[in-house]
């Protein structure tokens, strides 16, 4: 069997025996593959730290054409996922994209534009750009890439067009926007602002620098996004619920900071209680010694 090479991106690691395992790759020109990677638990193993989470890697593997799994043979590291040691919700949003990846493409399905989409995002992460931007950037291009972008321009059932208005209906079931006809009977539909619709306009387009939204629109295009990929898989996926730190500190030293501060203050606190008790005994003190003269 002739070898493959290709650029690839962990998706998932399991545990084979005590010095193998089994990876997940997303991979440029295969798509995704299953892969046994023999001796790369060992200490002194080639293939070093080539196939962590969320590595960027240049593999060669013997593509099996049964249903058995390849043997990946050679990968070498093009970039490693530093985030994951300073941002925790840069790190949680990666684990993200590599659950989508791994649960939205089917195996030996290729998706060239998908793999250079979660390429760039991962390296931005790294980069620690706004995560809650990049991640809604990502879902939403992955839904376009794989056909399963909601409608958000015209009525899903009709085709008709939305006009302008405060409130919007978005069907979970139908996938995209109602209008006021359509929405007549129908379930799992929510009510959404415009801004949320505009927002989505401008988060589909995976070849421009991320919008400025307001956080209040984020907040709810995530909710809505949130329901969407769940009615979508059927179930809600694992990283979801740790979605929420998104909005939170970039960076675990801003944490570290933030958390001094609260510790700080604190302490001022205590220390003013402190001297204004202090101060009322010396005014007791001064009283109870003029009265005593």
């Amino acid at each position: 069997m002739a070898s493959e090479k290709t650029d690839a991106i962990t998706i998932r690691i399991v545990d084979f025996s005590e010095s193998s395992c089994i990876a997940t790759l997303f991979t440029r020109d295969f798509g995704k593959i299953g892969a046994m990677v023999k001796g790369a638990r060992r200490p002194k193993s080639s293939f070093e730290s080539a196939i962590d989470l969320l590595t960027i890697s240049r593999i060669v593997f013997i593509h099996k054409s049964s249903d058995s799994l390849d043997l990946l043979t050679e990968a070498k590291l093009q970039r490693r996922f530093r985030a994951a040691t300073r941002s925790l919700p840069h790190l949680y949003a990666g684990y993200y994209i590599a659950e989508l990846l791994d649960t939205l493409t089917q195996t030996g399905d290729p998706h060239p534009d998908l793999f250079e989409l979660a390429r760039e995002t991962l390296i931005q992460l790294d980069e620690l750009q706004d995560p809650l931007s990049l991640v809604i950037r990502f879902e939403l291009n992955l839904l376009r890439m794989i056909g399963q972008k909601p409608s958000f321009e015209k009525c899903t059932l009709c085709g008709g067009e939305i006009s302008q208005q405060p409130r919007v209906s978005f069907g979970q079931l139908s996938g995209g926007v109602l209008c006021g006809k359509c929405r007549v009977g129908q379930s799992r539909v929510i009510s959404m602002s415009w801004g949320v619709l505009e927002a989505m306009n401008l988060f589909s387009v995976c070849d421009t620098a991320l919008p400025e939204v307001d956080p209040l629109v984020l907040g709810e295009l995530r909710g809505v996004l949130n329901n969407y990929m769940a009615n979508m898989m059927g179930r809600r996926p694992r990283m979801q619920k740790l979605l929420g730190m998104l909005g939170r500190p970039a960076t675990i030293r801003d944490d570290a900071l933030s958390l001094l501060r609260k510790t700080e203050t604190r302490v001022s606190l205590m220390k003013d209680t402190t001297t204004t008790d202090d101060t009322d005994k010396d005014v007791l003190n001064d009283s109870t010694f003029s009265r005593n003269n």
